[in-house]
């Protein structure tokens, strides 16, 4: 039984072990991280430093990239939060060498290692190659959802944003109109620098892109059908699924084709030609032209129905004026998360050789890049001592990249799940 509390005197005086080494037990993960960072080539970080002039000595750039890693590693995505953690967590005191960033300084960085995070991944990858990490016998490659920090909510449709934008544009004149009548006109009436990044720029940042994406798609729909329509007019028309564009004429001149070689049959037989005891159908009730009749009737029904579900705004294009790099994005049990869909290749051991943040909603078409970046990956991490040869031996995927052209596609043997657990369960 105890005998009593223990005694909690904060005035106690009391020091650190001096050296630094001493903080932490020495098989701590700060550790690992600080050498592997020690062993990359951070010449990029250090490129972009100026140093030797007037003022104060700025933080070491591989000081600065560790504090990241950890800071990543540990959960921590907040400059803010990370200039706290400098003061208070021994590992990032450790990291920092009792120096304490402010988190202006960790922000401004950040945006510098977004630029060569690719390079760095490489180094990485390599780093553990020669650790005699990277079993790549059998890789797997999934798609995950990531969250953006942007609310679903925010998401506007192209007039919404038009909208949004001429309403902020109404209510910027109206406040320099009242701050000219406060501060007299031409006087700003305080320092404040402003939002480097406002919301207004995010809505035009948003709608750009929204313009930019419909007229990329408008321009393809209009070169498929131009290329369609060609073949037809020439009487070699192309197979495959029509242009939304040319879908009504493509079938206009299907239909008009039929009628001509129907008018031609009844035509040859009305003349003499071919065995009189069976006459051709005539061209009105003709099987084919009825057929071409009726796709023309359902290639109209197509066009309405597209038109009217352009017009239904819960189904038109959105950009989210938070992040408009995010998207709206399916989650597995139904409904939306606005964010992004990371693509992961996984080695054996649980190492990722390939990555990539996308905008897309399905991971269909990503199954031959995401592959193709693996396949360089284990071929590099051999050459830097890696275990194995350095060529994929399979690919485990989901029924997410199950397609034909993923199936026959070059590359390394493949299981593609052909349906979700629950769905093939059902049909056994």
């Amino acid at each position: 039984m105890a005998k009593g509390y223990r005694r909690v005197d904060r005035d106690q005086p009391f020091l650190f072990p001096p050296d630094m080494r001493e903080w932490l037990p020495a098989r701590h993960a700060v550790w690992l991280v600080i050498e592997a960072v020690r062993r990359l080539d951070t010449r990029a970080f250090h490129a972009r430093r100026r140093t030797g002039g007037a003022g104060t000595a700025g933080y070491d750039p591989d000081m600065m990239l560790t504090l990241l890693v950890w800071a990543y590693a540990s959960g921590v995505t907040s400059s803010r939060r990370i200039e706290r953690l400098c003061q208070q967590d021994v590992a990032f005191r450790v990291i920092c060498a009792g120096h304490l960033p402010g988190h202006v300084t960790i922000a401004r960085f950040r945006q510098q290692f977004a630029e060569t995070a690719a390079s760095l991944f490489a180094q990485v990858l390599l780093l553990c190659a020669s650790l005699g990490m990277g079993q790549v016998g059998t890789v797997a490659l999934d798609g995950t959802k990531i969250a953006a920090s942007a609310s679903k909510d925010a998401s506007r449709a192209e007039e919404g944003l038009r909208k949004l934008a001429r309403e902020m544009a109404a209510a910027h004149a109206a406040a320099d109109a009242a701050e000219d009548d406060l501060f007299g006109e031409g006087k700003r009436g305080d320092d404040d620098p402003g939002d480097p990044f406002t919301r207004a720029e995010r809505v035009t940042a948003a709608l750009a892109s929204l313009q930019g994406e419909r007229e990329a798609r408008e321009a393809a729909e209009r070169a498929k059908a131009e290329e369609q329509l060609r073949a037809a007019r020439a009487g070699a028309p192309a197979g495959g699924r029509p242009a939304a564009g040319a879908e009504v004429e493509l079938a206009r001149a299907n239909l008009a084709r039929q009628e001509d070689a129907a008018q031609a049959r009844w035509g040859a037989w009305a003349a003499g030609k071919g065995p009189r005891h069976r006459p051709p159908a005539l061209p009105q009730e003709s099987g084919k032209v009825r057929a071409a009749l009726a796709r023309v009737e359902r290639a109209l029904a197509a066009q309405a129905g597209r038109e009217a579900a352009r017009q239904a705004a819960g189904a038109e294009p959105r950009r989210n004026v938070t992040d408009p790099a995010s998207r709206l994005m399916p989650v597995r049990g139904g409904g939306f998360t606005q964010g992004c869909n990371a693509q992961n290749v996984t080695s054996e051991d649980g190492l990722v050789i390939a990555t990539r943040l996308t905008q897309d909603t399905t991971d269909t078409q990503w199954y031959e890049p995401m592959i193709s970046d693996a396949a360089a990956a284990a071929a590099a991490m051999a050459e830097a001592g890696g275990p194995g040869g350095g060529t994929i031996g399979l690919v485990l995927a989901d029924a997410g990249y199950l397609s034909g052209d993923n199936l026959a596609c070059p590359g390394p043997g493949r299981l593609i799940a052909t349906g979700k657990r629950r769905a093939l369960e059902e049909a056994a």
